[in-house]
């Protein structure tokens, strides 16, 4: 019995050690001389990056003498190119898929190092797949450190209280908020609908519409070329946003007050009346620092949850997105020590520890750390889309960004924002 005990208790370590090490979470080791003394920069648009320095306190650790800084560029964009050239070259900095093609960048993308390359080891294979952005060869220039989504905030303890359950269909989505509304409710429904960039009618409509592109590469390139055609695959998006911003339970008076789709957004949501808040992980990001800013919150302070918008009858989408992404510079001083922070940086447990500190979604396959973004976990991959997947330009986010504000507004009928698929800006 001794002997199968010992059997039993080594394949069940043995198994264990496996999944550990197939999750990515296998203890980092220096592979460079940990006594070597340089420094390393990491250039960015954030106006501050705790989260990052975090992590540069435990890659310290390992090397005690590596100097790593965070420092921000005014006007990023269009700066980060002639940082690259400069004098005090960045080793690391932010990038974005939209650079990729864009001749305006093409000087920031030749510094790029190819971080897939086998000999850095980096463990790409942490990182969901639909967040990875390859070329036509198959190399990865930047490696996603955030993802972001959209999806409505939801105050747990206003439901509890109310003796209602999250919705996860667009049956349950309507109950709830006719639900919420008998009970004197004046919004069931808020969120920013000031300008065009508005997070609460384009939450609703662009996961409808990437469903309506995904799959027909033929209506993906019509949209993307921005042929008027295309503008017919808007309509069920656009039917969306309309039957919710006429149902009553949205107020766009009190909607039209929130002055920012970040800061006011969520302080607005913390008043405490407020039962799903539509807008987007990167304003989800900011919530944690403001429940001390709000005198509501901090009076009477809930538990809350970012969850999936249910427009359809298997619930909502989840739009996997890259919200901020690293390259490395391979022309920086020290090349050989940033791979290896990257290395040290590309790994479930620092990406995870970074976006807790950050509060933005992991880009890794373990959503389940957070609370907050738990439930996007849970949606399955047929109702999950990735843009840099599909294939999705900028100019097609445009489109169904503004023809769903005019129509959330008033300001067009579905029809007329349909026919006028390409030309808005």
């Amino acid at each position: 019995m001794k002997k199968l005990l010992c059997i039993i208790l080594a394949v069940v370590a043995a198994v264990s050690f496996a999944a550990c090490a197939g999750s990515g979470s296998a203890e980092f080791k220096p592979a460079l001389d940990t006594a070597r003394n340089c420094s390393i920069t990491v250039a960015g648009s954030y106006d501050n990056f705790e989260a990052l320095e975090a992590a540069f306190d435990r890659f310290n650790a390992h090397y005690p003498n590596v100097r790593l800084s965070y420092v921000k560029l005014d006007d990023y964009n269009n700066s980060i190119g002639t940082a690259l050239g400069g004098n005090d070259k960045p080793n690391i900095f932010f990038s974005y898929a939209w650079m990729i093609g864009n001749e305006k960048y093409d000087s920031v993308v030749s510094h790029m190092e190819v971080l897939s390359d086998p000999a850095l080891k980096l463990n790409l294979d942490c990182i969901r797949p639909g967040l990875i952005n390859r070329d036509a060869e198959g190399k990865v220039t930047m490696v996603p450190v955030f993802s972001r989504t959209y999806g409505m905030l939801v105050n747990d303890d206003l439901f509890k209280k109310e003796g209602l359950s999250v919705p996860t269909t667009k049956a349950e989505f309507d109950a709830v908020c006719k639900a919420f509304s008998d009970k004197g409710y004046k919004s069931p429904v808020m969120g920013y609908s000031l300008k065009s960039s508005s997070c609460l009618m384009n939450t609703v409509a662009y996961p409808l519409f990437l469903a309506s592109l995904a799959g027909n590469a033929d209506a993906l390139a019509k949209a993307n070329s921005l042929d008027p055609a295309a503008g017919e695959y808007m309509r069920p998006a656009l039917e969306a946003v309309d039957q919710l911003m006429k149902s009553g339970y949205v107020d766009l008076a009190e909607c039209d007050k929130i002055e920012d789709n970040y800061s006011k957004v969520i302080l607005r949501f913390f008043e405490g009346d407020v039962p799903m808040m539509v807008c987007a992980g990167d304003t989800v990001s900011g919530t944690k620092k403001r429940e001390s800013q709000s005198e509501a919150f901090t009076n009477s302070p809930f538990a809350y949850s970012f969850h999936p918008i249910p427009m359809t009858d298997k619930g909502g989408y989840f739009i996997d997105s890259p919200s901020i992404e690293f390259s490395v510079n391979k022309d920086c001083s020290d090349l050989d020590m940033t791979n290896e922070f990257m290395r040290f940086l590309v790994s479930e447990k620092e990406l995870n520890d970074m976006a807790s500190v950050k509060r933005l979604v992991t880009p890794t396959k373990d959503m389940a750390f957070d609370a907050v973004y738990a439930p996007f976990g849970k949606v399955p991959a047929e109702m999950t889309f990735s843009p840099e997947v599909l294939g999705v330009k900028d100019q097609l986010t445009v489109q169904i960004r503004v023809a769903a504000f005019k129509v959330g507004k008033g300001e067009l009928t579905i029809d007329e924002a349909i026919a006028q698929y390409g030309t808005f800006e």
